[in-house]
């Protein structure tokens, strides 16, 4: 008996081991790819981060000081703050209006019109986000189509060039993220409260309970993941923004929608300082982990 098991247990620690090796050979591909596009790169913006160059000539060792100017040129702190001024349009509307438009059309019938519905939706998420900015920068134009639907309305006295005036730059940039985020968010709750057990909400209603109650006690807790996913994808976008401030204003008029993608693009490669650049860019990656990292662990304390 001893024999056998013996053969038994030499032939399964040979197959665990043939597993182990199977796995690191499908993972070391994949492994080596992210070292070589997300590691390595990142060391070396560290790197450069500490050193005074213009990307061709000598480098300069300076230390903190790239660091010390991110912290102190108005400019650059500015950037950072319409970031976070977009974070109310890329997040708390997008959130917001897919948490009820998710709740509207889940009391819809399945049908085509729901099917259609779903589609225009999500279709601002398919399309490239560098198109959509030069499409909305025509409709934000002086004689575009959002003054000419304002002059129709009888509100002609509204109407300007919208990413042209100091004071709505800022938001007119930030609803066209609105615009394309809200169908990625419906989408996503809409599947999120399929997933919710129907008898909940069918008790809710014997108890003689309003549409608003039924909101706030069973969908919204419902979606407390999908919530969760949607705010820290949301976040990022603001905060690491580009192809839309690039195509529509390219941080302006002046500063009024400079943000810090645009800014480390133009430090980097128009004022061809690679260490201010690098040392911005990595500050704008731990001002993400910042935000990010405590959303994370809040939906995971309110999970359990």
């Amino acid at each position: 008996m001893t024999g056998t098991i013996a053969p038994r247990r030499a032939r399964g620690r040979t197959a665990a081991r043939r597993a182990v090796l199977i796995g690191w050979l499908f993972t070391i591909p994949a492994l080596l790819a992210y070292i070589g596009f997300v590691v390595y790169p990142l060391l070396t913006g560290v790197q450069y981060s500490f050193y005074r160059w213009n990307g061709v000539g000598p480098s300069e060792w300076v230390g903190f000081a790239n660091y010390l100017r991110v912290f102190t040129d108005p400019d650059l702190l500015g950037s950072i703050g319409n970031a976070f001024v977009l974070i109310v349009f890329f997040t708390a509307i997008p959130v917001s209006a897919g948490l009820v438009l998710a709740n509207l059309m889940r009391s819809m019938r399945p049908g085509p019109f729901s099917t259609v519905s779903q589609t225009i939706l999500f279709l601002p998420q398919i399309i490239p986000l560098a198109a959509a900015g030069i499409a909305w920068s025509w409709m934000y134009a002086q004689t575009g189509a959002v003054n000419q639907i304002l002059g129709a309305v009888g509100l002609g006295g509204l109407a300007r060039p919208w990413l042209g005036d100091f004071q709505t730059a800022l938001p007119a940039v930030g609803l066209i993220g609105s615009w394309v985020l809200t169908g990625l968010c419906t989408v996503l709750f809409l599947t999120g409260i399929g997933k919710i057990d129907s008898s909940l909400y069918e008790a809710i209603r014997l108890d003689g309970a309003g549409w608003l109650r039924e909101f706030t006690t069973i969908t919204v807790p419902g979606l407390r993941q999908e919530i969760s996913v949607l705010v820290t994808i949301t976040v990022i976008a603001a905060l690491s923004s580009f192809d839309i401030i690039y195509t529509t204003t390219l941080g302006g008029p002046g500063r009024s929608t400079l943000v810090p993608g645009i800014s480390i693009y133009r430090i980097g490669f128009t004022q061809s300082d690679v260490g201010l650049a690098s040392a911005f860019g990595i500050v704008l990656m731990v001002l993400v982990l910042a935000c990010v990292l405590p959303l994370q662990r809040l939906a995971k304390v309110s999970d359990r």
